[in-house]
């Protein structure tokens, strides 16, 4: 017999939360460590990015310092590779790791990589979901007694499964930004040999924060469905 007020259908998402806890250590272990050791070559995660783009054939993209920390990201439809202070100016292997990740979506960009196209096609859509769905899974789970209660958790639902669709879409796109940025650090030597392990390290942690927020989406998911489907009943 449960304790009063325990919601038994949370030991489904358990998982999803633990893999979280897991992934949050092994990105601050990885990026702390990391981010104390300067690259061979001296260069900054700004001097990469920019050579990189080069490299590529990009010369529509600029790259720009933002404020906030790990706050880095490319933004397609100002073609900007934004990297927080730390990135921009660092020189360690952390850096160049994050600088080049990113530099990764700009060339997705530039040569219509499919999952990032759809990814940023539905991203509008998924932002107004997001925020829709939970208002009204919250008035369908508070108001259960009344009849239509149902059909608001429906709707929260369906949105919100718009939600973890755009989280899956995510992974091929964080995973293939990765292998081509350290693709490119190795093969044109901004990182040694010895250096391209710590990059790995990095951004294979950073990896494992979008599966877990994937698999936490879609357990979160199933746990609504249960939901819905008791309350059917």
């Amino acid at each position: 017999m449960y304790p009063m007020f325990f919601d038994p259908t949370m030991l489904i998402i358990i998982p999803g939360i633990i893999l979280a806890s897991i992934a949050q250590m092994k990105i601050s272990a990885a990026y702390s460590r990391y981010s104390r050791i300067a690259s061979s070559k001296g260069l900054r995660g700004a001097d990469v990015a920019r050579e990189l783009l080069k490299i590529a054939g990009i010369s529509d993209v600029s790259v720009e310092k933002v404020g906030g920390t790990l706050s880095d990201h490319y933004d397609p439809t100002k073609k900007v590779v934004r990297l927080s202070q730390d990135i921009y100016n660092g020189n360690s292997i952390a850096s160049l790791s994050v600088a080049a990740h990113e530099v990764g979506h700009a060339i997705q960009h530039h040569f219509g990589y499919m999952p990032l196209t759809i990814r940023s096609s539905i991203a509008p859509i998924v932002g107004f979901s997001s925020r829709l769905s939970w208002i009204l899974i919250t008035i369908g789970l508070i108001f259960g007694f009344m009849g239509s209660s149902v059909l608001l958790l429906k709707i929260g639902i369906f949105l919100f499964t718009a939600v973890v669709i755009f989280q899956i879409i995510t992974l091929p796109v964080e995973f293939n930004a990765s292998k081509r940025a350290l693709d490119m650090l190795e093969e044109y030597s901004f990182l040694q040999k010895n250096e391209i392990d710590g990059s790995k390290k990095v951004l294979g942690a950073a990896a494992l924060t979008y599966v877990a927020a994937a698999l936490t989406g879609i357990l979160q998911l199933l746990r609504l469905l249960v939901i819905l489907n008791n309350r059917r009943d």
